[in-house]
């Protein structure tokens, strides 16, 4: 499976924007899928999860209430759906995949990174 994430952009605070992840090569749809992001000059930090079974979601505290991650297994595709932006959360995106049927916070557990994306939010 290989992972292609795009949405990234500049937007104001407040604003929202949508990344997709879509994943070629073989059908995803026995994958968690995460998103993880990393701001200049800090280590990758987890930010959603959606396991393949149930499709229950995790997130972290800092973006729970303002993001939504979703799926459609029938498109390849994961979504995080980022609302109420802050200039804290600049960073480079990153969707990654994992064989397993937990979500894992820990980007060592995760098999598959896609390239990354960039989301700059001005103040």
């Amino acid at each position: 499976v290989q992972l292609q994430a795009s949405g990234g952009g500049l937007v104001q605070a407040g604003g929202s924007l949508r990344l997709s992840c879509a994943a070629s090569g073989r059908p995803f749809g026995s994958y968690t899928m995460g998103w993880f992001r990393q701001a200049p000059g800090k280590e990758r930090e987890f930010v959603a999860g959606i396991r393949w079974i149930g499709f229950n979601t995790y997130y972290a505290d800092s973006v729970k209430g303002r993001f939504t991650i979703s799926r459609d297994n029938a498109k390849n595709t994961v979504y995080l759906q980022m609302n109420s932006l802050k200039p804290e959360d600049t960073a480079v995106y990153y969707c990654a995949a994992d064989a397993g049927r937990y979500i894992y916070t820990d980007s060592g557990e995760y098999d598959l990174w896609g390239q990354g994306t960039l989301v700059t939010v001005s103040s």
